[in-house]
C-alpha cells in the first residue's frame, strides 16, 4: 500500500469518478461530517460520478439516492442498487433476486440469526436489519461492546456452515444466500444506468474504502484508496488498497476528494 502522494498527477486528471464505501470511510466515528458531504457536493457540482457501494440495508439505500448528491447507491454489499431519476422524479430499483425468492431467504436467515445470536455471547442483530432486503447483519462493535477477531471469525464460520457468503466490514459481519459482491451491482449498475463499460474504464475511477468487504473493489480498480484506519486490519485483507491516505475515515474522504482537484 502505497501513500496517496504516490498517486500520480497525470491519472488524477482523467478520473471521472469516484465509488465509495460509507461506514468509516465517508463517515467519522458514526458520522457524518458536514466536511466529508461538503466533498460529495462538490464533487456532484464538478459532474464527477458519484456512487455510494455499502453494506447499509435497501432502508438506507432509498433514503441516500433520493437526498445524497450521488448517482446512485449499492446497497447490502452488491444485492441491490437504488438510483433516484430526477427528470421522471422516481425511485428506481435493481436487485440481484426476484421478490419471491427474497421473501423466502428471509425466513431462512431469521433462523440463522438466531443460531448465531445463541452461539456466539455479545454480538446482536443489527440494528438495520429490519430495512434488509436480501442479507444477514450481525452486529458485533456498533451498538454492542466490540468482540474480538475470534468471535468476528466464529460469525463468519456459522454463516459459511449455514451456506451463506460471510463477508465483514467495519461494524458488522454480513451473510447473504448467492455469490454477489460489491463489485457486480456496482458494474451492473454503471453498464445498464450509466452507460459506462467500467471494464474499459476503470483505470478513470476511484474506489475508497476500509474494510475486508471491500476486497473485491480494491481489487478490481488500479486506483483504488484506503482511508487510513484500513491499516487497523490490513491483515485481514486479502486484497489491498493502492493507496492510503494519511488520515482516517471522513478526513481520509476529503484528503482523497482534495488530491483529485488538485489536479483539475
Amino acid at each position: 500500500m502505497l501513500p496517496l502522494s504516490e498517486f500520480r498527477a497525470a491519472d488524477r486528471a482523467g478520473i471521472r469518478g469516484v465509488l465509495f464505501d460509507i461506514d468509516d470511510t465517508l463517515t467519522t466515528d458514526g458520522r457524518l461530517t458536514s466536511d466529508a458531504y461538503l466533498a460529495l457536493e462538490r464533487m456532484h457540482e464538478a459532474e464527477l460520478i458519484t456512487v455510494a457501494v455499502t453494506g447499509r440495508p435497501a432502508g438506507w439505500c432509498d433514503q441516500i439516492a433520493r437526498l445524497w448528491p450521488v448517482r446512485g447507491v449499492v446497497g447490502e454489499n452488491g444485492g441491490l442498487c437504488f438510483w433516484h431519476d430526477r427528470r421522471a422524479n422516481r425511485l428506481c430499483q435493481m436487485f440481484v433476486q426476484p421478490a419471491d425468492e427474497r421473501r423466502a431467504n428471509r425466513l431462512a436467515l431469521a433462523a440463522i440469526a438466531e443460531r448465531i445470536l445463541a452461539e456466539v455471547p455479545g454480538c446482536a442483530l443489527a440494528s438495520d436489519q429490519h430495512y434488509r432486503e436480501l442479507d444477514l447483519a450481525i452486529d458485533y462493535c456498533e451498538d454492542v461492546q466490540p468482540l474480538g477477531p475470534v468471535a468476528i471469525d466464529r460469525i463468519v464460520s456459522l454463516m459459511v456452515a449455514s451456506g451463506l457468503t460471510a463477508r465483514v466490514s467495519s461494524i458488522h459481519v454480513n451473510g447473504w444466500f448467492g455469490d454477489y459482491d460489491k463489485l457486480g451491482m456496482a458494474r451492473r449498475f454503471m453498464n445498464e444506468v450509466c452507460g459506462i463499460d467500467l471494464d474499459a474504464e476503470r483505470d478513470r475511477f476511484v474506489y475508497l474504502g476500509d474494510s475486508p468487504n471491500d476486497c473485491p473493489m480494491f481489487d478490481y480498480f488500479p486506483h483504488s484508496i484506503g482511508v487510513a484506519n484500513v491499516m487497523n486490519i490490513k491483515d485481514r485483507l486479502t486484497h489491498p488498497p493502492t493507496y492510503v491516505t494519511a488520515r482516517r475515515s471522513g478526513d481520509g474522504f476529503c484528503e482523497a476528494v482534495g488530491a483529485l482537484f488538485a489536479v483539475r
